[in-house]
C-alpha cells in the first residue's frame, strides 16, 4: 500500500463521490478509479459499494479508513519530525482534556515559540484513555492526563495544579443556590457521568450513594453534556476547569463536599525517542514549572496519579 494511494483512498472515503474526490486531488476520475481498484485487487477486498450518486464504505473499506489515517498521519508526522534545517522546526503533538491546566501548558507553548517560532503545535482533545493509545501509536508526543490514571508506561511531569470535581448544574435547579453539593443531593438528579478514564475517584467519593445514581447519559467531553445541563434534563459531574469554559447564565458549578481534588502530569512514552521539537518543548516545560514553583522536577518513579478525596481543603495553584 503506497501513501499516496492511501490518501486518495481517504479522500474518496470523505468525498463519497469518485467524481469531487478526482477534483480535489487535482487528478482525472478514470485515474483515481483505476487507483482505487488496483488498491482493492491488491488488499483482496472490496472497499466501496458503489450507487448512482455515492458510493458507501463496506466493512473492510471502515477498517481500512481507520488504519489509513493512522498511518497517514503518522508518515506526515515522522517526515516532519526528521527534517532538518539551522533553526529547530517541526510540530509537537498534544492529547489534552478538558481542564484549567491547559492554561500552563498554553503559556508554556506561548514563551517557548518565541523562542522557537519555526516549531507549531497539535492540539488533540479527548479523555485519557484515547489520550494513552494516541501515546502508544506515537500519534501525540504529549499527553496531559488527570488523575486517577495508570501512568507507568510514562516519563512524567507533575503538575502543581488540583482541580475540584463538582457538578454542572442548571440554574433553575434547587442545588445550584448551595455553596457545595454532596453525594446525597445529587442521588435522585439525572447524571451525566464522564465515559472513562477519571471516574473511579469519583465513585468512592459517591459511596454508598453511587450504586443508587441515576446515570441518565454518559460523555467523553464536556460540551454536549453541557447541553443537556442547559436544557434542564439532568447534571454534569466535571472537574471545575471543564465547567469554567462553558460561559452560560443557565449553568452553574457547584463543587463536591467533602472536596474530591485531583492533579495532574505532563508524560511521554518511556524508552522512546522524541523529535527534537519535542524534547525541547518537554525541556522547556520543566524549566517553566521549575521557575513558577521554584521545585526540582523529580523523574518518574512508577506510581499512579491518584485522586484524594479527603475533606481538608483543597489548595488550587492558580
Amino acid at each position: 500500500m503506497e501513501y499516496r494511494v492511501l490518501k486518495y483512498f481517504l479522500t474518496v472515503a470523505a468525498e463519497r463521490n469518485i467524481t469531487r474526490a478526482a477534483e480535489l486531488l487535482h487528478i482525472s476520475q478514470p485515474a483515481l478509479s483505476r487507483q482505487i481498484m488496483q488498491l482493492e485487487d491488491e488488499l483482496g477486498a472490496r472497499l466501496f459499494v458503489r450507487g448512482k450518486r455515492n458510493i458507501v464504505l463496506t466493512d473492510a473499506g471502515m477498517l481500512l479508513r481507520r488504519r489509513a489515517q493512522d498511518i497517514v498521519e503518522l508518515t506526515e508526522k515522522t517526515e516532519s519530525e526528521l527534517r532538518t534545517g539551522e533553526s529547530l522546526s517541526g510540530v509537537v503533538s498534544i492529547g489534552s482534556g478538558e481542564s484549567e491546566t491547559m492554561r500552563f501548558i498554553a503559556r508554556c507553548m506561548r514563551s517557548f515559540s518565541e523562542k522557537y517560532p519555526s516549531v507549531t503545535f497539535d492540539i488533540y482533545s479527548n479523555n485519557a484513555d484515547f489520550i494513552k493509545e494516541r501515546l502508544e501509536k506515537g500519534l501525540v508526543d504529549i499527553g496531559v492526563l488527570l488523575a486517577p490514571s495508570d501512568i507507568s508506561d510514562y516519563d512524567y511531569i507533575r503538575l502543581p495544579h488540583k482541580e475540584r470535581w463538582g457538578a454542572l448544574l442548571c440554574a433553575q435547579s434547587p442545588l445550584s443556590r448551595k455553596e457545595y453539593v454532596t453525594a446525597a443531593d445529587l442521588a435522585d438528579s439525572n447524571i451525566f457521568m464522564p465515559r472513562r478514564g477519571v471516574v473511579q475517584g469519583v465513585a468512592e467519593w459517591f459511596g454508598e450513594y453511587y450504586g443508587k445514581l441515576k446515570i441518565f447519559a454518559t460523555h467523553n467531553l464536556l460540551y454536549n453534556a453541557a447541553m443537556l445541563v442547559d436544557c434542564g434534563i439532568g447534571t454534569a459531574l466535571t472537574i471545575e476547569g471543564a465547567a469554567a469554559l462553558y460561559k452560560n447564565e443557565n449553568i452553574v458549578f457547584r463543587p463536591f463536599f467533602p472536596e474530591l481534588c485531583v492533579h495532574s502530569a505532563v508524560v511521554w512514552k518511556k524508552f522512546q525517542p522524541t523529535s527534537p521539537a519535542a524534547a525541547a518543548f518537554i525541556a522547556h516545560l520543566k524549566n517553566e514549572l521549575a521557575a513558577a514553583t521554584d521545585l526540582t522536577v523529580a523523574p518518574y518513579s512508577g506510581e499512579s496519579i491518584k485522586a484524594s478525596g479527603e475533606s481538608a481543603a483543597c489548595e488550587r495553584t492558580k
